[in-house]
Protein backbone atom coordinates (compact mmCIF):
# COMPACT_ATOMS: atom_id res chain seq x y z
CA UNK A 1 0.00 0.00 0.00
CA UNK A 2 3.00 2.46 0.65
CA UNK A 3 4.46 2.31 -2.88
CA UNK A 4 0.81 2.92 -4.32
CA UNK A 5 0.64 6.09 -1.71
CA UNK A 6 4.26 7.11 -3.00
CA UNK A 7 3.07 6.68 -6.64
CA UNK A 8 -0.07 8.71 -6.53
CA UNK A 9 1.56 11.64 -4.47
CA UNK A 10 4.33 11.68 -7.06
CA UNK A 11 1.10 11.68 -9.91
CA UNK A 12 -0.50 14.35 -7.84
CA UNK A 13 2.73 16.57 -7.65
CA UNK A 14 3.35 16.11 -11.21
CA UNK A 15 0.01 17.09 -12.16
CA UNK A 16 1.02 20.49 -9.80
CA UNK A 17 4.34 20.92 -12.04
CA UNK A 18 2.89 20.45 -15.31
CA UNK A 19 0.49 23.23 -13.93
CA UNK A 20 3.33 25.54 -12.82
CA UNK A 21 4.82 24.77 -16.54
CA UNK A 22 1.90 26.12 -17.84
CA UNK A 23 1.64 28.88 -15.38
CA UNK A 24 5.63 29.81 -16.14
CA UNK A 25 4.89 29.89 -20.65
CA UNK A 26 1.76 31.93 -20.09
CA UNK A 27 -1.32 30.18 -19.72
CA UNK A 28 -4.14 32.66 -18.20
CA UNK A 29 -4.84 31.26 -14.77
CA UNK A 30 -3.57 33.64 -12.71
CA UNK A 31 -6.06 33.63 -10.66
CA UNK A 32 -5.70 29.62 -9.99
CA UNK A 33 -1.89 30.29 -9.31
CA UNK A 34 -0.87 29.06 -5.52
CA UNK A 35 0.45 32.06 -4.10
CA UNK A 36 1.44 34.27 -7.43
CA UNK A 37 -0.51 37.14 -6.94
CA UNK A 38 1.41 37.61 -3.73
CA UNK A 39 4.34 38.15 -6.41
CA UNK A 40 2.61 40.10 -8.73
CA UNK A 41 1.40 42.53 -5.86
CA UNK A 42 4.73 42.98 -4.71
CA UNK A 43 5.63 44.32 -8.21
CA UNK A 44 2.90 46.79 -8.86
CA UNK A 45 2.14 45.56 -12.24
CA UNK A 46 -1.82 45.36 -13.99
CA UNK A 47 -1.20 41.17 -14.54
CA UNK A 48 -3.13 40.29 -11.74
CA UNK A 49 -7.04 39.01 -12.64
CA UNK A 50 -8.54 36.11 -14.04
CA UNK A 51 -8.25 35.16 -17.06
CA UNK A 52 -4.80 36.69 -17.69
CA UNK A 53 -1.05 35.56 -17.65
CA UNK A 54 1.33 36.06 -14.48
CA UNK A 55 3.35 38.93 -14.75
CA UNK A 56 7.55 38.22 -15.71
CA UNK A 57 8.10 37.89 -12.27
CA UNK A 58 5.14 35.36 -10.96
CA UNK A 59 6.02 33.47 -13.88
CA UNK A 60 9.57 33.29 -12.80
CA UNK A 61 8.12 31.98 -9.65
CA UNK A 62 6.05 29.33 -11.25
CA UNK A 63 8.80 28.04 -13.12
CA UNK A 64 11.28 27.74 -9.77
CA UNK A 65 8.82 25.54 -8.66
CA UNK A 66 8.57 23.36 -10.64
CA UNK A 67 12.07 20.90 -9.40
CA UNK A 68 10.51 21.40 -6.00
CA UNK A 69 7.45 19.61 -6.99
CA UNK A 70 9.68 17.16 -8.79
CA UNK A 71 11.77 16.72 -5.96
CA UNK A 72 9.54 15.94 -3.41
CA UNK A 73 7.94 13.56 -5.99
CA UNK A 74 11.22 11.79 -6.30
CA UNK A 75 12.07 11.95 -2.48
CA UNK A 76 8.65 10.23 -1.40
CA UNK A 77 9.13 7.63 -4.62
CA UNK A 78 12.69 6.41 -3.03
CA UNK A 79 11.40 6.49 0.83
CA UNK A 80 8.51 3.55 -0.39
CA UNK A 81 11.46 1.84 -1.87
CA UNK A 82 11.45 2.12 -5.84
CA UNK A 83 14.19 0.43 -7.71
CA UNK A 84 16.56 2.56 -8.96
CA UNK A 85 16.28 5.60 -6.29
CA UNK A 86 18.83 4.92 -3.20
CA UNK A 87 18.42 8.52 -1.55
CA UNK A 88 19.01 8.96 1.55
CA UNK A 89 15.68 8.23 4.36
CA UNK A 90 16.10 12.22 5.55
CA UNK A 91 15.25 13.62 1.96
CA UNK A 92 11.73 11.92 2.44
CA UNK A 93 11.86 14.07 5.48
CA UNK A 94 12.79 16.78 4.10
CA UNK A 95 9.69 16.61 1.45
CA UNK A 96 7.48 16.02 4.74
CA UNK A 97 8.13 19.26 6.29
CA UNK A 98 8.41 21.22 2.85
CA UNK A 99 4.79 20.18 1.48
CA UNK A 100 3.90 20.32 5.18
CA UNK A 101 4.99 23.92 5.20
CA UNK A 102 3.28 24.60 1.81
CA UNK A 103 -0.18 23.16 3.27
CA UNK A 104 0.48 25.56 6.45
CA UNK A 105 1.27 28.86 4.15
CA UNK A 106 -1.85 27.64 1.85
CA UNK A 107 -4.38 27.44 4.97
CA UNK A 108 -3.03 30.58 6.08
CA UNK A 109 -3.00 32.49 2.91
CA UNK A 110 -5.69 35.71 2.19
CA UNK A 111 -7.05 34.69 -1.16
CA UNK A 112 -9.94 31.77 -0.50
CA UNK A 113 -9.10 30.13 -3.75
CA UNK A 114 -5.60 29.48 -2.22
CA UNK A 115 -7.14 28.62 1.55
CA UNK A 116 -9.98 26.60 -0.38
CA UNK A 117 -8.40 24.54 -2.88
CA UNK A 118 -4.58 24.43 -2.43
CA UNK A 119 -4.93 24.70 1.31
CA UNK A 120 -6.40 21.19 1.18
CA UNK A 121 -4.63 20.17 -1.83
CA UNK A 122 -0.83 20.43 0.20
CA UNK A 123 -3.20 18.96 3.02
CA UNK A 124 -3.71 15.72 1.38
CA UNK A 125 -0.62 15.73 -0.49
CA UNK A 126 0.93 15.95 3.52
CA UNK A 127 -0.84 13.29 5.17
CA UNK A 128 0.05 10.90 1.71
CA UNK A 129 4.11 11.98 2.44
CA UNK A 130 3.39 11.15 6.01
CA UNK A 131 1.99 7.77 5.61
CA UNK A 132 4.87 6.52 2.94
CA UNK A 133 7.59 7.77 5.89
CA UNK A 134 5.95 6.19 8.81
CA UNK A 135 5.00 2.94 6.99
Amino acid sequence: MTVQIAHLHATLCLALAILHIALAFGAPWSSWGPGLDVTQAAQGDAWAGPGRPLSPGGRFAAALTVPVLLYLALAIISAAGFPGLGWPRWTGWLAVAVQGALAALSLAARRPVERRFWGPCHAVLTAMALAVMTA
